[in-house]
């Protein structure tokens, strides 16, 4: 017999801070959104026409990411995607507000910042239709790939696979490997 599926909406998306007041003040700035629920350790911002939020909450022994990742880093559960009109204005705009570019960039029309916390987070242009994602040439992705074997990152044929020969650790969520 099988279950209904009940009916499910996304109400946020939530990222942990040392300080859930102080990350969600820097989204409020970078996009204008304001606060709907402010609790000790928890803050909602929506959207002023409505949709999922970002809600931000209080983690104390909260460790930022490391990005790009290498074996045995801090990895990112999640990145969030910002489509702009103008690249640079909107780069320009985020670091006035706190935000730190990324010293490795992976793309010319895509901005990788982190924000005061140190979550990654992407500002990307593109001139097909609006909300479609930039085209990735299968050149950037042969270049990635031999990036991500210089650095020896984790790909997922390391975490199915792993050299019985390296150290045992604990397990770990594989980066996908890039397919050319």
């Amino acid at each position: 017999m099988t279950t209904p599926r009940p009916s499910l909406t996304l109400s946020s998306t939530v990222l942990d801070a040392p300080d859930a007041a102080e990350l969600a003040g820097f989204y409020r700035r970078l996009l204008g959104w304001e606060p709907v629920q402010e609790e000790p350790g928890w803050v909602k911002l929506l959207p002023p026409g409505g949709g999922p939020g970002l809600g931000f909450q209080t983690a104390k022994p909260y460790v930022p990411p490391v990005w790009p990742a290498a074996l045995g880093d801090q990895l990112m559960m999640l990145h969030l995607d910002f489509e702009v009109a103008d690249l640079e204005t909107a780069v320009a705009h985020a670091v006035a507000e706190g935000a730190t570019p990324a010293e490795f960039q992976p793309q010319h029309d895509v901005r990788v910042l982190f924000d005061p916390a140190g979550h990654p987070f992407c500002l990307f242009v593109t001139d097909q239709v609006p909300g479609e994602p930039p085209a990735i040439s299968p050149e950037w992705v042969a270049e990635q790939t031999r990036e991500i074997a210089e650095q020896d990152r984790v790909t997922v044929q390391d975490a199915v696979a792993p050299d019985p020969a390296g150290p045992a650790g604990p397990a770990r969520q594989a980066e996908p490997e890039a397919q050319p």
